[in-house]
């Protein structure tokens, strides 16, 4: 008996619907139902679909795939997180994946077929049509995360002596344009880009106006060698909508759009973001051993650093025996330090990732973060003085730990900032090992202070 797709209530939400859904097609997955796969799923949009297959074990994914045969829409893949992207690719029939492929745009298909070994892209690549099977081998020549290998090789180009109408008939009469696009590319003899026109202004003109005398000469094209990063800052600087690509001849090749620009700003701050926590490139699809790989490499590092700060303690251990506060306060100071390292670590990390701190401001901004950490510490050593002194009736207790505190959150801003600069000087990537050295820093300093003033002040 099949298995019949669940009747949803308006007054549901979203969640408890999807959850509904995804236990009903597990099941029909399970019972091997295609028919009631395919009810299951139709209407889903290309994101909604994604939600749903990520949320699949790996076999049901595939499954889910083959099941849907014609039906499933190539959109969902670019769609998906990059590591249960990647399973798929390497899961599904090399005939299979060759189908989808050819139904995406030329920058997502790349993404697919990148993460698949050699010869598994030659046996993909050579199921595809010839067009498209030249097109993703040239964005595949390009390194990683560079504008080539985000590019789309559709475009519209024409040369400037066409007239409004006669690029208006080549629009509708050639079948190997792209489905959308809003700039049309003016291109000279060896095919390098002099101008573009606007879609809109186009449509606006009368047909026999010639193109150079609407075209926009003044053009900003990406080297399609360009750092995506660097590419989505141009964007945003200039608030382009798409940006011609050009090899080392300055010929065109192809055109980034905004919405993969949009893709790039959103992969790039989810990176900087995961690489702060020491967790590398790992999404939520990953398995248990590739997640354990990811993360155990900065975590045996912290422990080193840890043991730096145990060594520390160690020094004071009589100081800590003959005063049992100094053992309950030793976190006030330690944790304080590391909260206002990261805070302005994590300033600094995304100031140096977008260009806006460098050496023309670079000795201001340094200066203000000391001040602002040498004001902080004011601040809350006045607050924790008294209150340590009222709760273990030791005034001189108050001061010592007052001072520590201003010490470290001083040290702790002047070390949020200089790490990340200093490892981004010498050619480190400032969001992976900031956190583990600022915190080192901060509890070393923090520790020194305050059992060391200790010390001195009290025993």
């Amino acid at each position: 008996m099949s298995q019949e797709a669940p009747e949803i209530e308006p007054a549901e939400d979203q969640e408890a619907m999807n959850r509904r859904r995804l236990e009903a097609l597990r099941l029909a997955l399970e019972q091997n139902q295609a028919a009631n796969v395919r009810v299951l799923t139709h209407g889903l949009r290309a994101p909604d679909l994604a939600d749903i297959i990520e949320l699949l074990e790996p076999d049901e994914r595939v499954r889910l795939i083959q099941m849907l045969g014609d039906d499933f829409d190539p959109e969902v893949m670019s769609e998906l997180e990059e590591g249960v992207r990647d399973q798929l690719a390497e899961a599904l029939p090399n005939d299979v994946l060759a189908r989808v492929l050819t139904e995406l745009d030329t920058d997502d298909a790349a993404y697919v077929l990148e993460s698949l070994d050699k010869e598994d892209q030659q046996e993909v690549l050579s199921q595809m049509p010839s067009s498209d099977r030249a097109a993703l081998e040239r964005n595949l020549e390009y390194p990683e995360e560079t504008a080539g290998r985000l590019m789309q090789t559709d475009f519209v180009a024409v040369p400037p002596f066409w007239t409004v109408g006669r690029v208006i008939d080549h629009m509708r009469e050639s079948q190997d344009l792209p489905e959308t696009f809003t700039d049309i590319f003016v291109v000279d003899p060896s095919y390098r880009v002099i101008g573009t026109i606007d879609l809109s202004r186009l449509l606006r003109t009368k047909r026999e106006v010639l193109v150079q005398d609407i075209m926009e000469a003044d053009q900003h094209t990406v080297s399609a060698t360009l750092d995506q990063e660097e590419m989505a800052r141009q964007f945003e600087r200039y608030d382009l909508k798409s940006a011609p690509v050009v090899d080392a001849n300055k010929r065109l090749v192809g055109v980034v759009t905004v919405d993969d620009i949009v893709e790039v700003i959103e992969e790039e701050t989810d990176e900087d973001l995961r690489r702060l926590a020491g967790v590398g490139d790992e999404g939520i699809g990953d398995s248990v051993i590739s997640t354990v790989r990811s993360r155990i490499i900065w975590l045996a590092i912290n422990l080193c650093t840890a043991g730096l700060a145990a060594l520390v303690i160690k020094q004071f251990d009589a100081s800590i025996q003959q005063m049992v506060a100094l053992a309950v306060l030793m976190p006030i100071v330690a944790s304080m330090g590391g909260n206002a390292g990261t805070q302005t670590m994590a300033v600094t990390v995304r100031a140096l990732a977008t260009r806006e701190l460098g050496p023309a401001n670079r000795t201001r901004i340094i200066l203000r973060e000391a001040a602002v950490g040498l004001i902080n510490g004011l601040v809350l050593g006045a607050l924790i003085g008294p209150i340590v002194f009222l709760w273990f009736g030791i005034g001189q207790l108050g001061m010592v730990i007052a001072t520590a505190l201003l010490i470290n959150l001083f040290s702790a801003a002047v070390a949020g900032i200089l790490v990340p600069i200093t490892l981004d000087r010498l050619g480190f990537d400032p969001a992976v090992a900031s956190t583990t050295f600022v915190t080192t820093i901060t509890d070393v300093i923090g520790f020194v202070a305050f059992l060391g003033l200790a010390t001195l002040v009290l025993l």
